[in-house]
């Protein structure tokens, strides 16, 4: 059987990468492991988001599909925050909280399925799994603006040839607005914001 990163229960072989990466001037070490997204090395994608992400002070913060912790952990780290991080994926779970404890942040991580147990949030940031397919992607998007607060921000980050473009239109469809805020690389970190 294929297994992906967004598998709940994976059994691939258990390998161990130790990684290293100054971000928004603050310096990190994350344990990375095979199984989980972004294997050994920081991903573009979620790096665009976390230089660009915008936060205030005291927000409450979701890292929806938080893999490995990157996005929560710096967010945590750089803004003052509360900040609640998700996934599926039990290996990823274990994970992000090791990252936690090792970087020095206090988070909320939950092993959950997308919005499960959770109430609403000043913002949710997204690097959606692609290779979960459309639907999943959808849904995401879907169920994000019933978890944001009035003037809340869903902030998704993708890469514009490679599907991004259509989760771009399903958030304008959704939300009726859609801006993007960076780009580098292909990726572009698209925000809207909830109107009601």
């Amino acid at each position: 059987m294929n297994e992906h990163y967004f598998t709940e229960k994976p059994t691939s072989a258990y390998e161990v990468k130790i990684i290293k990466a100054t971000i928004r001037a603050y310096h990190f070490s994350f344990d990375t492991v095979s199984g989980v997204f972004s294997f050994g090395r920081v991903d573009p994608g979620s790096l665009l988001l976390v230089e660009n992400a915008i936060i205030k002070e005291g927000w409450e913060v979701l890292d929806l599909g938080c893999g490995w912790g990157l996005v929560g952990i710096v967010i945590k780290k750089v803004f003052q925050a509360h900040v609640t991080m998700t996934e599926i994926n039990e290996r990823a779970v274990k994970l992000a909280k090791q990252n936690a404890k090792l970087n020095k942040v206090d988070v909320t991580i939950l092993h959950t399925s997308l919005f499960e147990s959770l109430n609403q949030f000043n913002t949710i940031l997204i690097n959606p799994p692609m290779k979960a397919g459309r639907e999943l992607c959808y849904q995401m998007i879907e169920q994000s603006k019933s978890h944001l607060k009035k003037d809340g921000l869903l902030q998704l980050v993708a890469v514009h040839n490679r599907g991004g473009s259509m989760l771009e239109k399903k958030m304008k469809e959704v939300f009726g607005n859609v801006k993007t805020i960076a780009k580098k690389g292909g990726f572009r970190v698209y925000s809207s914001s909830n109107p009601f």
